[in-house]
């Protein structure tokens, strides 16, 4: 499928990208998944450190890469993934803070929608406000999957903010008076690109933090739910 092509951010090297990719910010989980639950992975692209690999689970072949902070960084490899190397099923996998009083550590977070404060949208020049949604085929499979495992899961609208440390201290609450579940920094851009492409795309994410609680789980309290997450991403594939 990808022949010898390669982009100044990624370099294959030969190595085939699947169809169906998983997408966490850290480039390190990506070499985590890979290590731990894909046969025969071979690692396509270390520009930047942005490590990609591809492999095979339960017989399904699917690759994995990190895709760093923000959606300036999500859209350019996600672009590039759909333009350049053919993908159809994009997933992150990353982590949230939830900001409604029903929520908990470690739920998991299926992003229906993906709610913005960011202005990528305005390079389509749209007459009107665009919904950015998730493939719901990737949604329905993903909730089935979590439901089988028994996880705790929360269905809804997102937000993915292109501010961390916001100078107004009410807007968190302005979201979630809305019914905004949590809040990240890329799925927005990974849903508009996969629209403006046809393709389908998902955001499953894990609750690291419940902002306005204040309550934070540890980096060894993570792995394990971040487990939870993976497993539900690769029944996707």
């Amino acid at each position: 499928m990808n022949d010898k092509k390669e982009t100044p951010h990624i370099k294959p090297n030969g190595v085939e990208i699947a169809e169906t990719i998983l997408l966490p910010g850290d480039p390190l989980r990506a070499k985590f998944i890979a290590e731990t639950y894909l046969e025969n992975a071979q690692q396509f692209n270390s520009v930047r450190n942005m490590f990609g690999y591809t492999g095979t689970y339960k017989g399904k072949k699917i690759s994995v890469m990190g895709t760093g902070m923000g959606m300036p960084s999500m859209s350019l490899y996600s672009w590039e993934l759909i333009h350049i190397f053919g993908v159809k099923n994009l997933i992150r996998i990353g982590t949230c803070g939830a900001i409604q009083d029903h929520m908990n550590l470690y739920d998991l977070v299926l992003a229906m929608g993906a709610s913005t404060d960011s202005r990528y949208v305005h390079q389509y020049n749209l007459p009107g406000e665009f919904a950015n949604i998730a493939s719901f085929e990737l949604l329905d499979k993903a909730k089935k999957a979590a439901d089988q495992k028994g996880l705790p899961v929360h269905v809804g609208n997102i937000l993915t903010s292109d501010i961390f440390y916001n100078a107004d201290p009410t807007a968190l609450e302005k979201w979630q008076k809305m019914g905004i579940l949590s809040v990240e920094m890329e799925t927005a851009g990974l849903y508009l690109n996969a629209a403006y492409a046809g393709v389908n795309a998902l955001t499953i994410l894990t609750v690291s933090d419940h902002i306005l609680r204040r309550e934070q789980t540890t980096p060894e309290e993570r792995q394990t739910a971040f487990t939870n997450m993976m497993e539900v991403a690769l029944e996707l594939a």
